[in-house]
C-alpha cells in the first residue's frame, strides 16, 4: 500500500510541503508506504490541446509527466496540496491536473462522435483514494481547495475529508510558520487517520 503526496508549491522547504509531509507521516505510521513528490523539482508543462492522448493514450509532451502518472497509477492514494494564489492552486500544480486529468480519461476510454456519449470506463485514477490539502496566509483556502475537490470527483478518486477541511494557514509576510497552526494540524492528522483507515479497508 502507497500514498503519493503532491506539494504544488514553487518554494522548496515552505509551509505547504510542511503540511504534505507532516500528513504522510502520519499515514506511514499507520504501516502504509509515502512519497513526497515536489512540483518544483520536475517538469510538467501546460497541455497543449493536441490530442494526441487520444489516438495514443498517453500524453505525448516529452517532460516528466509519464513518471508521476506511473507512480500516481500504482499507488493506493493521492495527496495533492497547494498554496493559494489568487483563490486557485499554483499553475505548477494546475498544469499536473490539467495533463493527469486529460490524458488519463483516453487511456481507457474512447472519443466519438459528437452527436454520440461515450461509455465510461474508468480511468487509471478509479477507486483510488484522494484528498485535497491547501495552505493561505488568510483567505482563498476554500476555493482552492473546490478546484482540487472537483478535479478528484471528475477523475473517479473516492475523496475522503477530516472534521474541518484540511487548510493551514500560515505564512504571514512570508514566513515558514505551518508548525504553529495547531487547529490545523488536527484536522490534517485526522484526515490521515481517514485516508489510511479507508485504504486499509479497501485493501483488506
Amino acid at each position: 500500500m502507497k500514498v503519493i503526496g503532491i506539494c504544488g508549491s514553487p518554494r522548496r522547504g515552505g509551509n505547504t510541503e510542511f503540511a504534505t509531509q507532516y500528513t504522510l507521516d502520519r499515514i506511514a505510521e499507520k504501516g502504509i508506504e509515502t512519497e513526497l513528490i515536489r512540483l518544483v523539482d520536475v517538469n510538467v508543462r501546460y497541455c497543449t490541446a493536441c490530442y494526441d492522448c487520444v489516438r495514443e493514450k498517453r500524453c505525448t509532451i516529452n517532460d516528466d509527466l509519464e513518471e508521476v502518472f506511473q507512480k500516481i497509477e500504482a499507488a493506493d492514494g493521492l495527496i495533492m496540496a497547494s498554496p493559494t494564489y489568487h483563490a486557485s492552486v499554483t499553475p505548477l500544480l494546475k498544469c499536473l491536473m490539467d495533463r493527469l486529468g486529460f490524458s488519463g480519461r483516453w487511456r481507457e476510454n474512447a472519443m466519438v462522435a459528437t452527436d454520440k456519449a461515450y461509455q465510461f470506463k474508468g480511468t487509471p485514477f478509479s477507486g483510488k483514494v484522494g484528498a485535497p490539502i491547501t495552505v493561505a496566509r488568510r483567505a482563498g483556502t476554500t476555493s482552492a481547495m473546490s478546484d482540487l475537490l472537483l478535479w478528484f470527483t471528475v477523475n473517479d478518486f473516492i475523496t475522503v475529508g477530516s472534521g474541518y477541511w484540511p487548510m493551514i494557514l500560515a505564512g504571514k509576510g512570508g514566513a515558514i510558520d505551518a508548525e504553529k497552526d495547531t487547529e490545523g494540524l488536527g484536522h490534517l492528522e485526522h484526515l490521515a487517520e481517514n485516508m489510511a483507515n479507508l485504504i486499509l479497508k479497501l485493501k483488506s
